[in-house]
């Protein structure tokens, strides 16, 4: 599936990824290919992503790696949606 994270300042990620952890306001919830269409507010937390992931090297000091080989970016709040296998999450 395709992921595209988008900050007020530049567009951070935009590649194909194999699941999407996120920080809903109601809790955290996981994305997969072929998931359901969802729209949600994020709040305060880590974004973990799988998948073999190429960031332009002015942006990797935003991310980091966890100890489980997935790839964390830290926000603040934002959203996110899927609808057809593409993910755009809009982060602050």
């Amino acid at each position: 599936m395709h992921l595209e994270i988008v900050s007020p300042e530049a567009t951070l990620f935009s590649g194909e990824v194999t699941s999407v952890t996120v920080p809903g306001v109601n809790g955290e919830f996981q994305m997969f290919q072929d998931h359901a269409p969802i729209v949600s507010l994020l709040q305060a937390g880590s974004v973990k992503i799988a998948g073999n992931m190429e960031i332009e090297e002015e942006f990797q000091n935003r991310f980091s790696k966890a100890s489980d080989g997935k790839t964390i970016l830290k926000i603040n709040s934002g959203t996110v949606e899927l609808k057809n296998n593409r993910i755009i999450v809009l982060a602050d």
